[in-house]
């Protein structure tokens, strides 16, 4: 059995002495595993870092085999933003969201592509905030969590919509929202990020998360949550 596709290193885990098993998020293959021999090597270490866009060619006895990857990096993503540590925490926090929500070898073309893009935004110093945020959104809906943002729940309205409902994933005006206000999510604006993170946090910890039997979310994601906090203190939003 072998393939070959173009696709992201999500993870690095040495494997013996000489070898490292990675996960590659690839449009055909999906999130797939397989060991690089050499892997190891001080000259093969710093190539197979996570975000790192490679071109890959896998081969087993079986499918059902671990197998093995021929690697060929074409994009050192982590290498590009070193210098900017949020940046790099958002490129740890998608590797990790993706490894956390998707099985394995099944693909999401929508998601590969959705990622690849918010991946070279990040490497190529763009203002990726926004685009982060709807990143997530989009995981929710392609693994049938989304969210309902185009009319208020209460009131059928399109305009003033500043709430998301935590038991439904509905959006809510500020008037249908009423007295329960307090008990709602905040509508996920991109002029702030920190804040719509927290409402599709919600959703990937209690619905999606839930659905997959896991507890809480990766540490990544937290940091990266974390750090935008501190910046939009900062800058007084």
């Amino acid at each position: 059995m072998e393939w070959r596709d173009q696709g992201t290193i999500l993870s690095l885990r040495l494997h013996g002495e000489t070898a490292a098993i990675i996960e590659v998020f690839t449009p055909d293959h999906g999130r797939h595993a397989g060991v690089v021999r050499g892997g190891a090597s001080r000259r093969m270490v710093p190539v197979l870092q996570p975000g790192t866009r490679v071109d890959v060619e896998w081969r087993a006895r079986l499918d059902e085999h671990l197998g093995t990857f021929r690697v060929e990096p074409l994009v050192a993503r982590a290498a590009l933003i070193m210098s900017d540590r949020t940046a790099l925490a958002a490129l740890n926090a998608v590797c990790a969201l993706l490894i956390f929500t998707l099985p394995e070898r099944e693909p999401h073309p929508r998601i590969h592509v959705a990622s690849e893009a918010l991946l070279d935004l990040l490497a190529a110093g763009g203002d990726w905030q926004a685009a982060y945020l709807e990143w997530e959104m989009l995981l929710l809906e392609d693994l049938g969590f989304g969210l309902d943002l185009k009319r208020c729940a209460v009131t059928g309205d399109s305009d003033g919509l500043e709430y998301v409902s935590p038991r439904s994933g509905r959006a809510v005006s500020r008037d249908g929202a009423g007295d329960w206000a307090e008990r709602l999510l905040s509508f996920p604006d991109p002029q702030f990020p920190a804040r719509g993170l927290r409402t599709t946090g919600y959703f990937l910890e209690h619905r999606l998360a839930a659905a997959l039997g896991r507890d809480h979310l990766p540490e990544a994601r937290t940091r990266l949550l974390a750090l935008l906090d501190k910046q939009q203190k900062e800058a007084g939003q």
